[in-house]
């Protein structure tokens, strides 16, 4: 099914685990990629995947905590492939942040908040013509929904990415531009998998029993896939959530229920 022939999609963040997954799901249904990323070889491989697959990507290489830089890159993809139908903002960065001379919070929230915010204004110029909806989603997480101890940044950067697209979801409306956000909870990635890493050193465990501890506040008992965010995001692009803005949709196995 090629529901997205012809149309033009921006996704940042797209040289590893949910956004090439994003960048995967979305090429085989036909969409024109521009993927953004802060590291070459990374992003490249995402366009080799894309390309191996049948589908079209061209990277554009830039740190979105750089206005003038992500300006600049999707000014340039608009420039090479037209107007976008979509826009995904998945960049983002992990971990802790403590007070103190080498405190995290401010790039933290710079990359996960400012960065999102930067990015989907930078699309906004070159949506394409309406009156058909167009579509930006923003990837935010479970710890949107609550808090961590020692994940102060972490955890109010992606709690401002909900009222982002809250606030921008009724800027947008009358142009018929839906906006969203998806709130992953543990996800089979590397950044996961750190946060495993992580909870095992400070308990003394190993880094199996850590896996095991984490999954006890998971019902259904497991990570999701990046595959399963990918699906998720492409049911939002298409007619089938044409009802749906200013949402956060949850997919965490149960471990958080509004």
């Amino acid at each position: 099914m090629k529901r997205y022939q012809e149309k033009h999609i921006l996704l940042s963040g797209a040289g590893t685990g949910i956004g090439q997954a994003i960048a995967l799901r979305l090429a085989t249904e036909g969409a024109t990629l521009s993927l953004l990323g802060r590291r070459q070889e990374l992003i490249q491989e995402t366009v080799f995947r894309v390309q191996q697959s049948g589908g079209r990507a061209t990277a554009f290489v830039c740190d979105i905590r750089d206005q003038s830089a992500v300006d600049h890159a999707v000014d340039a993809a608009a420039q090479a492939h037209g107007p976008f139908f979509a826009a995904i903002a998945n960049s983002g960065i992990g971990g802790p942040n403590e007070p103190g001379p080498q405190d995290r919070f401010f790039d933290l929230v710079q990359t996960n908040l400012v960065g999102t915010y930067v990015t989907l204004r930078a699309v906004q110029r070159h949506l394409q013509a309406g009156p058909g909806p167009r579509h930006m989603v923003a990837v935010a997480s479970i710890l949107a929904r609550f808090g961590v101890p020692g994940y102060t940044g972490y955890c109010a950067s992606k709690s401002g990415i909900l009222g982002l697209v809250r606030a921008l979801s009724l800027e947008l409306a009358p142009q018929n531009v839906q906006v969203n956000a998806i709130c992953p909870g543990w996800v089979e990635t590397d950044m996961a998998w750190q946060g495993i890493d992580g909870m095992a050193a400070g308990m003394g465990i190993s880094r199996e029993q850590a896996h095991a501890l984490a999954m006890q506040a998971v019902p259904l008992g497991r990570m999701s896939k990046p595959e399963d965010i990918a699906g998720l995001v492409a049911f939002l692009l298409s007619e089938d959530a044409r009802g749906i803005t200013g949402q956060g949709l949850d997919m965490n196995g149960g471990a958080w229920m509004g």
